[in-house]
């Protein structure tokens, strides 16, 4: 290996560019298995931001299930999730243009002579009439030939969306109930058969399919603050007969109800501080009327904890099907679950409840679905990106065909990598290892982070130079950073800039009451937690304390724009799709996020005091460091406003500004481009902020009132 080169930190050639990140990168999403089939979706910016149903057979064959033309994903609640669903190898799934549910065939797939099946795909066909509906997260009633999913309503101009589950018709092949194949009625009606509350979500059929489960919750709730376990009765017309709360409540926490094999209503509560497996024992046939909104829990129903921990076994539900736990059968359930920031497997069983680690080398698991015999899910760890993974949890031979990558172990059998997020490889002389650090913040507290040192194994810089330190604020903010191999903060140290990323009070991961410290605090304990992990690092000698950078999207765009406006630690800033007027969110922004500022700022408008106080565009005459504006011209969730308002006010007061519009995009980019395009944005504008030459040319981008 030859010297490195001596460059400042920043100027380093790094084989981690742009268009290498966009043109071999994908997203990957909802899992589901059919029989012996895998199913995933796939995100491709390079078509567009497309969604695509993969498949893939026991042979090792994997085919494009999606058609050109039709991307596989809704937008309730904006974010979506739980956009198809499978019965007997036909696909229900929602389509990206029009919201509306359709039905495709994957019939006739003949044995080859390997064992894998060929796919004989059909045309989509519309099974529910146009209109302004969206649909999410359905379950197939094989019983009564009917999907029962979440319906969002936002035909009445005007007036907020309204939730229901609804019940969609189908009907056998010729008429016969117990034909295999369901057939569906051309533009079926959906029909309410629950409503009342203002979100649902997860409604789950019982393994005989005479009772109904699902969440509900009520302004000002985000799901992870408050929602309530329901439980019906289904009439032979699929309509509730009667209905229950039995579980959960305004301040509890219930996430992912799920069947079991023998009809145990099973689910994950954070009644204790830490989301945790239940299951519910008692009298299921319900005598109760039809509960409204305010209905008591039952008493003849009782909670049983499963796996008492200090972890946590739930997420925050800002998608529909989030999964961290699913039945390989009726004795043996296979759980992911979060400890100190490290996502884990392991199998419980239902009958000892002893809980039985298994060994993976991934750091963060997600979307479990489990079959006998086998469990897939969506796995990645410092070395590994993103990918679909499936483990086998019985001993067999490894065919070399078909099992190439496997991973052998003695105790669970063999892994498998079905599906990257990318395909590039990337040598480990380029990657920078994740350092999970806890630092002190305010009010004698500690918090979290996960701090990236910058690497390039052909570069070092000049003697007594420190980095440049890009300091990450993730979205949600009920979200959290992870450490799976991430090229877009691998593009930044590989260059030679250092990135932390916050897990700020008010991140999932670390139970309940850390998750709260953001309620009435949000713009003061995230700001001060990523000033605090960005001090921690200055005073432990690996930055730049003088070139100090803050960068975050949607919530965390906000954060960013918080510390630079109520802070001087930072020097420059990226703002993707940034909240600027937390007022002005509060009064125009989508259903599902139109109270979360109740907690954690103060109910609106009686509190609009403390909404002016925390809102940077009111505050610009404090902002005196650069920042970079981008931002989707079709978000519906921060509108391009926030940002243009922030941007016309730095130009009017001299302050450097640049500024990103993105046709088409919405709250989050997904275009191939305009990904690249970003990047190598924010890339230039630091290189001018910061002083330093960039290896290669990238695109300029016009940085007003800059005085260099």
């Amino acid at each position: 290996m030859p010297e490195p080169h001596v460059a400042p930190y920043g100027s380093w050639k790094s084989p981690i560019t742009s268009g290498l990140i966009v043109s071999a990168t994908i997203g990957l999403g909802q899992i589901a298995l059919e029989g012996e089939d895998t199913y995933w979706i796939e995100m491709r910016p390079v078509e567009g931001g497309r969604y695509v149903v993969v498949r893939r057979t026991p042979g090792g064959q994997t085919a494009d299930v999606t058609p050109a033309g039709f991307s596989v994903r809704t937008r309730v609640h904006e974010y979506g999730g739980g956009a198809f669903v499978i019965g007997d190898g036909t696909i229900y799934f929602s389509n990206d243009n029009d919201q509306r549910l359709y039905r495709q065939t994957a019939d006739g797939r003949p044995q080859t002579a390997d064992g894998s099946r060929q796919s004989a795909i059909g045309e989509p066909q519309p099974i529910t009439p146009p209109g302004d509906y969206r649909y999410a997260d359905g379950v197939i009633d094989r019983r009564r030939n009917q999907i029962i999913c979440v319906r969002e309503d936002h035909t009445a101009a005007g007036h907020e969306a309204r939730n229901t589950l609804v019940k969609i018709s189908l009907r056998a092949d010729g008429g016969n109930v117990g034909a295999k194949h369901l057939e569906t009625a051309p533009n079926a009606s959906p029909l309410p058969i629950v409503s009342g509350h203002d979100f649902y979500s997860s409604p789950r059929l019982s393994p005989d399919g005479q009772r109904l489960a699902w969440l509900a919750w009520n302004h000002p709730n985000m799901p992870w603050d408050g929602t309530g376990l329901w439980l019906a009765e289904l009439g032979e017309d699929g309509s509730v007969t009667r209905s229950e709360r039995v579980a959960g409540g305004p301040h509890e926490s219930i996430y992912q109800p799920e069947w079991s094999p023998h009809g145990v209503l099973h689910f994950v509560s954070d009644r204790t501080g830490w989301w945790n497996l239940y299951r519910l024992r008692g009298d299921f046939s319900l005598q109760s009327a039809v509960g409204s909104r305010n209905t008591a829990v039952g008493n003849r129903f009782a909670a049983e904890p499963l796996c008492e921990m200090a972890a946590e076994f739930g997420r925050p539900q800002w998608q529909f099907g989030s999964s961290t736990y699913a039945f390989e059968s009726a004795s043996r359930i296979l759980c992911s679950y979060t400890l100190n920031g490290t996502w884990r497997l392991a199998a419980l069983n239902t009958e000892t409840l002893e809980l039985q680690p298994i060994e993976l080398p991934y750091t963060e698991l997600w979307g479990l679905r489990a079959a006998p015999g086998r469990v897939v899910f969506g796995a990645g760890s410092p070395s590994e990106p993103p990918s679909i993974v499936e483990l086998a949890l019985s001993h067999k031979p490894v065919s070399p065909a078909t099992d190439a990558g496997a991973v052998v172990s003695e105790k669970t059998g063999f892994s498998k990598v079905l599906r990257r997020s990318t395909d590039v490889k990337i040598d480990s002389g380029y990657l920078s290892i994740p350092q999970a650090i806890e630092f002190p913040t305010e009010h004698g507290l500690s918090a979290h982070a996960i701090y990236y040192p910058p690497r390039n194994q052909e570069y070092r810089a000049p003697a007594g130079e420190l980095p440049p330190l890009l300091v990450k604020s993730h979205g949600g903010p009920t979200a959290a950073a992870t450490t799976t191999l991430d090229l877009e903060i691998q593009f930044w140290t590989s260059r030679g800039i250092g990135v932390v990323d916050v897990n700020y009070g008010g991140s999932t991961g670390y139970g309940r009451e850390y998750r709260q410290r953001l309620n009435g605090q949000w713009g003061i304990v995230d700001v001060e937690d990523c000033v605090n992990a960005a001090r921690y690092l200055v005073d432990q000698g690996e930055v730049d304390g003088a070139r100090l950078a803050i960068r975050g999207g949607s919530a965390g765009g906000y954060t960013t724009l918080c510390a630079l406006t109520f802070r001087d630690e930072f020097k420059a800033g990226a703002s993707y799709y940034g909240v600027s007027d937390v007022e002005a969110l509060a009064k125009d922004t989508h259903k599902f996020e139109s109270r979360y500022l109740d907690s954690m700022i103060g109910p609106y408008p009686q509190r609009r005091d403390l909404y002016q106080a925390r809102s940077p565009i009111h505050f610009v005459d404090r902002l005196s460091s650069p920042v970079i504006f981008f931002q989707g011209l079709e978000d519906k969730v921060v509108p391009p406003d926030q940002a243009e308002q922030m941007v016309a006010a730095l130009r009017v007061r001299g302050v450097p500004v640049a500024y990103l519009p993105f046709e088409g995009e919405q709250h989050g980019f997904r275009r191939a481009e305009n990904i690249q395009r970003a990047l190598d944005a924010e890339l230039y504008f630091y290189s001018r902020i910061f002083g330093f030459e960039l290896a290669e040319p990238v695109e300029p981008v016009e940085i007003e009132n800059l005085k260099l």
